[in-house]
């Protein structure tokens, strides 16, 4: 997805406002529009990974990610397989569910930044990519399992293609 139209318009409307100032509020919006550009992305990117947590929370056992190519968001819809059938929660290879708000809890998202040692998130990937989830939605399982306690029987290891890794953002 290409932000570059929503970031000109918005350099655009600022021009427009500094010409009512004169030449000294124009030269201030030129020496802010850099700044302001970054800021607009990061707002727009986090608007749009919202977005995903929504539609995800919606879609699942599916997911949409939202990963930053350059400057602009691309989407990773991982759409849930035709074929399951209902299964249990917690049966063998199924996720566990994610636990209910707890009373005064809105049910929203929370941003955490987690830092692995490198082997560490690398069994976080694969172990991810054998549920066919992404790190993300993995990793809200996990520790929903382990803060309600609930525990689930663990899938035999199977070995990861060569060549396949899965990238993103953790929330």
């Amino acid at each position: 997805m290409d932000l570059t139209p929503y970031v000109d318009n918005l350099r655009r409307e600022l021009a427009v406002a500094a010409e009512a100032g004169g030449d000294e509020a124009r030269e201030l919006a030129e020496r802010l529009t850099a700044p302001l550009e970054s800021a607009a992305r990061l707002t727009m990117l986090n608007v749009l990974s919202a977005a995903t947590d929504e539609i995800t929370r919606e879609l699942a056992p599916g997911s949409v990610d939202v990963r930053l190519r350059g400057l602009d968001p691309d989407f990773l819809v991982t759409l849930p397989p035709a074929d399951s059938a209902p299964v249990e929660p917690g049966a063998a290879g199924e996720p566990l569910p994610a636990p209910a708000p707890t009373e005064g809890d809105e049910g929203g998202t929370a941003r955490v930044n987690l830092r692995l040692p490198a082997h560490l998130k690398t069994r976080a990937e694969e172990a991810a990519a054998r549920e066919g989830l992404s790190v993300n939605a993995w990793l809200v399982r996990a520790v929903s399992a382990a803060v309600g306690g609930n525990t689930r029987p663990r899938t035999p290891e199977k070995s990861p293609s060569a060549g396949q890794s899965i990238t993103g953002w953790v929330r």
